[in-house]
């Protein structure tokens, strides 16, 4: 004779083998979301009571004996606390009197969540706390317990919408209908290919489940490159403070040189009126210096040698700095051509380049008062040569009077020789002559004396004058050297501009991605949450305050859980009601995610 009890539990078993089968084919077939009224869903609840009633032990109560499925249920909340959530709705369920009633109501909700197959196996791996609530041969007990739970495995696949509110739970009645199980050839066939679809079914789930995966993967890769993109963001801050910094100290050093160069140019300015009153002097001394002797010619002439030397060389400095110029007025030039073309990509640096534009427009002008000065001393250069030019003609004509005296005194002397004893009375007037002449010639050599003299000063004088041309060219080259460091300042400053600009731009573009990454890791965490089928619910043992406004629950201020977020809040900070994607009917949600979904649903309108 087999065991009653094993007969039993083989039964329970087929008939909770054909429910699910039956379910989970009619529910491919039928296409859409299951709801209470549905048939073959009603027949599964029926036979999954009937399985957990299976050993049950009867317990004492007032009104007598009666076998409850809700004691062992009451179990998983303490095993699992993701059940919580549904236990305490249970609770809260105005329309349940009795423990079956919440029993019903506890496997429905269950199978909303997906987690039916996954509470069940957490009960039935604890034995000890079973055995409390059913006999030992019970089929919770036993290996059909498990197998049950294996098939629980597929629902999975069913989308199910109950409405727990609205059924009398605690009065129904649970026959079971094997009228929907009697099937014929027709139906084998058909169920085969029901088979084949549960099956490619189950391979799509798998498929769902790795690219959950994935999609979690590559959630944690965007966020480690959220953060390396704000620690590059940080860093580029403190690049650009010090750039800015260096600008700052760069337009100081701008301001020494302007200063600097505005004294250089007070010096010079100077030096050329001491020259002025020199070349004044001596034109004075040439008026009055205009006659001379041999020696006197002789080292005039050495001296004017001397002098084209120098005139040679100071053209030469001349012919260097106007190349010089020359230069600087091509680099200007080129300065102003590369200004002009960068004039699209530089509209925040006008007021800058406009100053420096100005600087070198004064650079200019007084480049301009140099060139005049130079042509003045050109002129002076040119009007000492015409004085040198009339030294020499004075020269060649002391030289004619100096010949023609020599051929008077040979004359002289001639006949002095031939007529010496005819004219012995002219010798006194001869003599007289003589010291006469002598007398010229003293005084000729004091006029080359003072000649000498003032020959010495003009050499003193050059000399000075040529120190002025020497610190007047070095000023220049400080100058030229100034405004090559200026220049290569200004690129500096248009490359620090256009890096910062760049710069800008990239951080811009990266606030856009960052923007646009962290509303796909919303997208995808909620997408994420909805593939899980649910999120995990605060207890309300956990929560004496409302989250949003901190107020202290109490017997006024009732405790409401948000079904997006699983947070508890006030009744004011969660009376709104929208959509989600585990429940298509309005349910209650926070202010937070009502305004977080709102802005999602506006910028993703498909």
């Amino acid at each position: 004779m087999r065991d009653p009890m094993a007969m039993e539990r083989a039964n329970l078993l087929n008939m909770a083998k054909l429910s699910i089968k039956g379910l989970i084919e009619s529910a491919l077939s039928f296409g859409r979301t299951l709801d209470s009224d549905y048939p073959p869903l009603q027949q599964f609840f029926v036979v999954m009571e009937h399985c957990l009633k299976h050993g049950l032990r009867v317990k004492k109560s007032f009104l007598g004996f009666n076998k409850s499925l809700w004691g062992p249920l009451e179990l998983v909340e303490k095993l699992c606390p993701e059940a919580a959530e549904i236990s305490a709705s249970v609770r809260d369920l105005p329309g349940l009197k009795t423990p079956l009633g919440r029993a019903r109501a506890w496997l429905r909700l269950a199978l909303m969540q997906k987690r039916l197959a996954d509470y069940l196996k957490l009960l039935i791996t604890r034995k000890d706390l079973l055995s409390d609530f059913y006999e030992n041969s019970a089929l919770m007990l036993e290996e059909e317990g498990s197998v049950i739970v294996g098939l629980l495995v597929g629902l999975n696949v069913i989308d199910a919408n109950l409405c727990v509110k609205g059924e009398d739970l605690d009065s129904q009645v649970g026959v079971i209908d094997f009228s929907m199980y009697l099937k014929n050839d027709i139906d084998d066939y058909r169920s085969e290919e029901r088979n084949s679809q549960i099956a490619s079914i189950l391979d799509q789930k798998n498929y769902v489940e790795e690219l959950n995966r994935q999609l979690n993967s590559t959630v944690h890769g965007l966020q480690g490159r959220v953060d390396s993109l704000e620690k590059s963001n940080s860093k580029l801050i403190e690049e650009l403070a010090i750039a800015k910094n260096n600008i700052i100290k760069l337009q100081e050093e701008n301001q020494q040189l302007r200063s600097e160069n505005s004294l250089i140019l007070l010096k010079a300015q100077q030096h050329l009126e001491v020259t002025q009153g020199d070349v004044s002097v001596e034109r004075d001394t040439y008026k009055q210096s205009r006659q001379g002797l041999d020696e006197m010619y002789n080292e005039a002439r050495r001296q004017l040698k001397e002098e084209c030397q120098l005139r040679q060389d100071v053209e030469n400095e001349l012919v260097v700095q106007v190349s010089m110029k020359q230069e600087m007025e091509l680099a200007m030039k080129l300065l102003e051509k590369d200004i002009h073309e960068k004039q699209d990509t530089l509209i925040g640096l006008r007021h800058q380049l406009d100053e420096v534009k100005a600087i070198n427009v004064e650079m200019y002008q007084k480049m301009q008062s140099s060139d005049d000065e130079m042509k003045k001393k050109n002129n002076m250069i040119s009007r000492l040569e015409e004085k040198t030019n009339q030294i020499t003609a004075t020269m060649k004509q002391l030289e004619q009077r100096l010949q023609e005296a020599e051929r008077h005194r040979i004359f002289a002397e001639e006949g002095t020789r031939r007529f010496k004893l005819d004219f012995a009375n002219k010798a006194d007037s001869l003599q007289r002559q003589i010291e006469h002449k002598e007398r010229q010639l003293q005084q000729l050599e004091m006029d080359l004396k003072i000649e000498r003299e003032w020959r010495q000063t003009l050499q003193n004088d050059l000399g000075r004058e040529r120190e002025t041309v020497a610190q007047l060219s070095a000023e220049a080259l400080q100058i030229n050297g100034l405004k090559k460091e200026f220049h290569r300042l200004q690129d500096e400053n248009i490359q620090l501009k256009t890096i910062c600009e760049d710069q800008e731009q990239a951080l811009e573009e990266l606030g856009f991605k960052l923007s646009e990454s962290k509303m796909k890791i919303e997208d995808i965490k909620e997408a994420n949450k909805a593939l899980q089928g649910g999120q995990v619910w605060l207890k309300d043992k956990d929560a004496s305050h409302c989250k949003l406004c901190e107020k202290e629950f109490s017997i006024s201020r009732r405790k409401h859980h948000c079904r997006n977020c699983g947070e508890i809040f006030c009744n004011s900070c969660s009376d709104n009601e929208l959509p989600l994607p585990a429940s298509p009917k309005p349910v209650r949600v926070c202010d937070t995610c009502h305004a977080l979904l709102l802005q999602r649903c506006s910028s993703n309108p498909t």
